[in-house]
């Protein structure tokens, strides 16, 4: 049975039908035969994998694994059903009143900030890279959308905007609750619930199975299929994970930890990582340990790793890897609740030679990992192909349960435990150190890392068996409604989507180097059998040659696309996610130079961060969300008859004052809303008549002068006159009025805003660069003239770090300072 996710109360039946796998044949014979066309297969972004292993991946028409052909006519079909749910909804009676509803289409950028935790029952499924919490996007769909309409991500990852436009008819009543709250406190209307119709597309094979198996029904059968398979493979390799328990019983292993051996520097002897530096008494991996042979004392940086050669059947050929041996073995006994421990005994170590020894009679990939930095950082190990990432056990296990999932949801089931399954999985040490203190704390046993391939020097192999178990329960997941999205492999920049048939855009692409996509996916892909073509990827990547300035001409092309296919005065949100002032410079310039508009960025919180997130004090912790609009049909036809002239430009400044907010609350404290503000008003007049081929026709002393002449200044901000009455009352009921901020447009004016931020003395605190770099970003508005140095660079130069990593103003009264 469908598992249920707490926000998901009385989810509908989600067993196909028997008509439904006529149609899924019938579809299949048709896919087959566009993937003998070259035309087809020469779409952009088209992935890298045969026939039969598309074929085998998909399931149309909603989900191809490569370019959907049946796009155009799923969106037909949805335009036809639209109605239906917009009298559903209420929004109407009748077909022959949505017209005048359509007409009235109208709304300003979402001003509230939104933090929505990632611990969710989606996320939770599987693991990815980077994934939006679905609550966020829904927060936003709310707003921007009506029942029916049609959204659209070009960078779908795992499909969290499908789920949420599913999701907006059938939400949990607490999150309906939540939300209409939240409308309400902010001023806006409540929300209209009723399924959105979604495209979502993304470059990755990986994401869009993942994504297709969070947002498609699943089978009734999947219980018992998953319970099965964990029959089989137990029954054919369970022998492997067995142990013996003290009293020479037999016990069922749970994982085993393996640990680096290095060689001493003084003496020439082996030092086993874990004997040498895991401190059990005081609870650390000390940085400095001694060798148990000759007591002298190394940094693990200093040592030299030990090495053993191999014969690799699946090669034909000797490789030389790092060597690594099981110190730590956790098991359990029939009739013992609690896990034990013990140290691998003569038996145990023979047993695991005894596999090693064996050739794995089963499918499994042997790939070179891809080029890139991410990808083949772990060839200074020895650790080059892809099966080099696993041991022998858990190979030939998930080898063996590979070769018997025959359906997508068994597929997802065994990606989903994937990477905890590899040797990258590293032990929750301080989860360990506080169990054995006597403070039992669970899944200590390991974790996968997201966003990286880094190999710990201590790994945790994981059974596999275990695993099958334990996400059995969590694979079933899924979002599937009445009205399924369609989602498909491709490239943004080529989406195939009719011109001006999206309501909305949301999408969280990726940002310079955050994230290197295809190399940490390549794992997923190589058993999946069908690959991202790399090419149109939009990233900065040395490998592949791509610069920032390559970066931001793919981005541009994406957002090109996306402009293409929404329809005017409509809206798109675009999360971002990096450290970097010259990417958030690339990807706003990206997003005005396709033709969009910036109205507001906001903050997105995410709540429960990623690894990185929490172990790195460069990383940030909240995103932004940068909201832009298309330009109605009306004012690009009226703009093209006065491109070049004064009144153009004053005519593009009112339609730009009429899509941003009038008011924004903020803990009864009036927001002043930067893009309300002369200079950045002046730029955005320039930018939109460089981008259109126009002379702009005013300098900024006219511009200025001018603005001041046409339009109502209140509190540094410029309104239209009917917006002012709105403004004005707001005033007289708030508590206060944010002070006006720096024009933080050079070196200069940054560290002028910085202390700002950092002095108590003006109302300041010291802060972390995880809590500046949002609020930084949300200010900048960087002079086209000046290279300015990115922020963690201005910090360093001009300001000092306290003992918890915050940032404060140097005190010259302290000597110290």
């Amino acid at each position: 049975m469908t598992h249920q996710p707490e926000l998901i109360p009385d989810q509908p039946s989600s067993a196909p039908s028997s008509e439904r796998e006529v149609d899924r044949e019938t579809y299949l014979d048709r896919l087959r035969e566009y993937l003998k066309d070259p035309d087809f297969r020469a779409i952009e972004g088209f992935p890298i994998g045969e026939d039969e292993d598309i074929l085998a991946l998909s399931d149309p028409p909603y989900y191809t694994a490569c370019p959907n052909p049946f796009l155009p006519e799923i969106i037909e079909r949805w335009q036809e059903e639209r109605h239906d749910l917009r009298m559903e909804a209420g929004l109407y009676e009748d077909v022959a009143t949505s017209t005048n509803f359509e007409s009235r289409h109208t709304r300003e950028p979402l001003t509230i900030d939104i933090s929505e935790s990632r611990n969710s029952a989606f996320v939770n499924a599987h693991s990815y890279t980077t994934k939006v919490p679905h609550q966020a996007v829904m927060t936003l769909l709310l707003h921007y959308t009506d029942p029916g309409d049609i959204v659209y991500d070009g960078f779908a990852g795992t499909g969290m905007t499908a789920v949420a436009a599913q999701l907006c008819g059938s939400p949990g009543v607490g999150f309906k609750k939540k939300i209409e709250r939240k409308y309400q406190v902010a001023g806006l209307e409540d929300p209209v619930w009723g399924e959105r119709f979604c495209v979502a597309s993304d470059l990755s094979p990986a994401a869009t199975f993942i994504a297709a198996n969070l947002n498609l029904p699943v089978d009734r059968s999947f219980e018992r299929e998953a319970k099965l398979l964990r029959e089989e493979v137990s029954q054919e390799c369970g022998w492997m994970y067995q142990t013996r328990h003290t009293d020479g019983s037999l016990a069922k292993i749970h994982a085993t930890l393996w640990s680096d051996v290095f060689i001493c520097g003084e003496c020439g002897s082996e030092i086993v990582f874990w004997d040498a530096a895991v401190d059990l008494s005081g609870r650390e991996v000390m940085r400095r340990f001694p060798c148990p042979h000759c007591g002298a004392v190394h940094r693990k940086s200093d040592l030299d790793h030990a090495w053993a050669i191999r014969y690799d059947s699946a090669l034909g050929t000797t490789v030389r890897q790092i060597k690594t041996v099981p110190v730590l073995i956790s098991y359990s006994v029939p009739g013992v609740s609690s896990r034990l421990e013990k140290q691998p005994d003569t038996k145990d170590l023979e047993r695991i030679r005894r596999i090693d020894s064996q050739t794995i009679p089963y499918w499994f990939p042997t790939d070179r990992m891809p080029p890139g930095d991410e990808s083949r950082r772990n060839d200074r190990y020895g650790l080059t192909h892809v099966h080099h990432l696993f041991t022998q056990r858990n190979l030939w296990c998930l080898a063996a349960a590979f070769a018997r999932a025959d359906s997508l949801r068994l597929k997802f089931l065994l990606t989903s435990l994937m990477y905890k399954s590899t040797v990258l999985c590293a032990p929750l040490l301080s989860n360990y150190f506080a169990a054995k203190a006597g403070s039992p704390r669970g899944g200590w046993i390991g974790k996968e890392r997201s966003g990286t391939l880094y190999c710990p020097s201590i790994h945790s192999e994981v059974s596999i068996i275990d695993q099958i178990d334990f996400r059995a329960g969590r694979a079933d997941t899924t979002a599937a409604s009445r009205k399924l999205p369609c989602l498909q492999v491709g490239s943004a920049t080529e989406s195939r989507i009719p011109a001006q048939s999206v309501d909305y855009i949301f999408t969280d692409p990726p940002f310079g180097s955050n994230r290197m996509y295809s190399e940490l996916n390549f794992l997923w892909e190589s058993w999946l059998k069908v690959r991202t073509d790399n090419e149109p990827e939009a990233i900065e990547n040395r490998s592949q040659s791509k610069s920032l300035r390559d970066y931001q001409r793919l981005m541009t092309s994406c957002f090109r696309d996306y402009y293409r296919v929404l329809k005017p005065g409509h809206w798109m949100s675009v999360e971002f996610s990096n450290t970097k002032s010259a990417v958030w410079n690339a990807i706003q310039t990206a997003v005005s130079s396709s033709g969009f508009i910036v109205a507001d960025v906001r903050v997105l919180d995410k709540e429960q961060g990623s690894i990185a997130q929490y172990t790195t004090t460069t990383a940030v912790k909240r995103d932004l969300i940068i909201s832009a609009y298309r330009p109605s049909s009306s004012f690009e036809q009226r703009f093209l008859k006065q491109s070049g002239t004064a009144e153009g430009a004053w005519e593009f400044i009112r339609q730009h004052l009429a899509q941003l907010p009038v008011v924004v609350r903020t803990d009864g404290e009036l927001e002043t809303l930067s893009e309300r503000q002369d200079y950045v008003l002046f730029d955005r007049m320039v930018a939109f008549h460089i981008q259109r081929g126009a002379t702009v026709p005013l300098s900024a002393a006219e511009f200025y002068q001018g603005l001041r002449e046409r339009f109502v200044e209140r509190d540094g901000m410029f309104f239209l006159p009917d917006q002012v009455p709105e403004y004005d009352r707001a005033r007289l009921e708030a508590e206060s009025v944010a002070q006006l901020s720096f024009f933080v447009d050079d070196e200069k004016s940054t560290i002028q805003w910085l202390r700002q931020q950092l002095d108590p003395h003006t109302g300041g605190e010291p802060q972390t660069y995880q809590e500046i770099q949002p609020e930084f970003l949300q200010q900048l508005h960087q002079a086209r003239h000046e290279e300015l140095p990115e922020l963690s660079e201005i910090l360093e130069q001009n300001f000092l770090q306290d003992e918890k990593d915050r940032w404060y103003v140097p005190d010259p009264n302290r000597a110290g300072d």
